[in-house]
């Protein structure tokens, strides 16, 4: 039964997001449809925040962004492979030593600050043999 179900959902998985992990900020670029008279429009909306959490595998996964917005927290959760979500970029790596980063919540100003990681591309290249 579980192979069955990790077929359909490995079926569902996008391939097109780039690696991220918690204390990264990310821009994530929401469509959004809007119903003016009997017209209906899609745009796409820009949520810039901090990464405070990671969750989940395959189909199922999520992550929570928070951005203070004119001095109040704001957190949205977003399914990861959802096809609401157009791109997913990558602006700061953030280098934390926390999976999930809820003493975020307390702090204000500089205190809410993450420092800023320096990492390479994870890019797969076949291991070269000795000669």
């Amino acid at each position: 039964m579980n192979r069955a179900i990790d077929k359909v959902q490995e079926s569902q998985v996008r391939t097109d997001l780039p690696a991220f992990r918690p204390g990264d900020t990310v821009r994530v670029n929401v469509k959004l449809r809007e119903a003016e008279g009997e017209k209906e429009k899609e745009r796409i909306q820009p949520f810039e925040g901090v990464v405070i959490k990671r969750r989940g595998h395959t189909a199922g996964a999520s992550f929570t962004v928070r951005r203070v917005s004119f001095g109040i927290g704001v957190e949205r959760i977003f399914p990861l492979h959802s096809p609401m979500i157009s791109s997913i970029e990558v602006v700061q790596q953030g280098n934390v030593r926390r999976a999930k980063l809820y003493y975020l919540r307390g702090l204000k100003g500089k205190s809410a600050r993450i420092k800023r990681a320096v990492r390479a591309e994870q890019a797969v290249t076949p291991k070269e043999s000795a000669e």
